[in-house]
C-alpha cells in the first residue's frame, strides 16, 4: 500500500505532509506507518517506516529532524541533524534547506509553519498542556529570530483529536479558565460532570492571537478514524498495550 500524505494549500509549494498510518511495515496494534521508536513496536519496522517517510520528503533518513517531546513550550532552532540522543523540546524551526522537521503525535496537534518569503519553517507538537503553556507562540517567536514575519507566516494543524471524542473532567476545565475565563468557550457539556474539549479550536485561537497570517485545521479526527490514524485515547479505551505514532514533516 502506498503512503497517504495529507497536505495543505496554505503550505504549498513547501514540501510537507501529515502522514496517515497507511502504507507502513508495522503489524498488530501498530499496523501501518508507525514512526515512533518510543513505542514497543519492532525497531526494524519503525526504521523501514521512517525510511519511507524520508523518501517521500526527498531526504536521507538522518535528515528527519525531531525532538524528544515532553509537552513543553520549548523550541529549538536547528541547522543540522542532532548527533546522539534527541534533546527534550516540543518544536523545531529552521532556515536551512534540506532538513525535514518532524513531529510525532497520536491525538495531540501536529502543527506545521512556514513563512514562504523568508524561507523559514517550523513544526510543533501541541497537546493541551503545550498549547496552554505557549508552544505555538514560542514557535512563531523562534521563527521571527530567523527572519520570518508573523503576518506572513501560515500554520496548519494536522490530524488531532476532535471535540466530540475528547472528554475531560472539571479539574481540566479549571486550568484553562484560570488562564483566561474566555477559554470556557472551548468546552461543551458532556455526561454528568464531564466536558468535551475542542483542542483544534483552541490551537487555532492561540495561533491567531499570536498574529500568524493564516491558520487552519485539516479537520481530521485521530480518534474517529482508526483505519487512517493512531490514537492514544482510542488505544487506551480499547485496553491495548501500546499505540503507534503518526509523523508530520516539513522541509525547505
Amino acid at each position: 500500500m502506498t503512503l497517504e500524505i495529507l497536505t495543505s494549500d496554505l503550505l504549498s509549494p513547501v514540501r510537507h505532509g501529515f502522514f496517515s498510518r497507511r502504507g507502513g511495515a508495522s503489524s498488530g496494534i501498530f499496523k501501518g506507518l508507525n514512526c515512533g521508536y518510543g513505542s514497543s513496536d519492532q525497531t526494524e519496522a519503525v526504521t523501514i517506516n521512517r525510511q519511507r517517510v524520508a523518501a517521500a520528503m526527498e531526504v536521507e533518513p538522518e535528515a528527519l529532524v525531531g525532538v524528544h517531546q515532553v509537552h513543553s513550550p520549548t523550541v529549538l532552532t536547528v541547522d543540522s541533524p542532532f548527533n546522539g540522543d534527541k534533546p527534550k523540546a516540543d518544536a523545531v524551526v529552521t532556515a536551512t534547506p534540506g532538513l525535514a522537521l518532524t513531529i510525532l503525535t497520536a491525538d495531540c496537534q501536529p502543527v506545521l509553519f512556514a513563512d514562504l518569503d523568508a524561507k523559514v519553517i517550523g513544526a510543533a507538537h501541541a497537546g493541551w498542556r503545550g498549547a496552554l503553556d505557549g508552544v505555538l507562540e514560542a514557535t512563531v517567536d523562534a521563527m521571527e529570530t530567523l527572519g520570518a514575519q508573523r503576518a506572513n507566516t501560515v500554520a496548519v494543524i494536522g490530524p488531532t483529536i476532535s471535540q466530540r471524542a475528547y472528554e475531560v473532567g472539571p479539574d481540566f476545565l479549571d486550568e484553562f479558565v484560570a488562564e483566561s475565563p474566555e477559554n470556557l468557550r472551548f468546552f461543551a457539556n458532556g455526561e454528568g460532570d464531564r466536558l468535551q474539549f475542542d483542542l483544534p479550536a483552541f490551537g487555532l485561537h492561540r495561533l491567531r492571537q499570536a498574529g500568524v497570517g493564516q491558520a487552519e485545521w485539516t479537520r481530521h479526527c485521530t480518534y474517529s478514524d482508526p483505519d487512517r490514524f493512531y490514537s492514544y485515547r482510542r488505544s487506551t479505551h480499547a485496553k491495548e498495550a501500546d499505540y503507534g505514532r503518526l509523523i508530520s514533516a516539513i522541509k525547505l
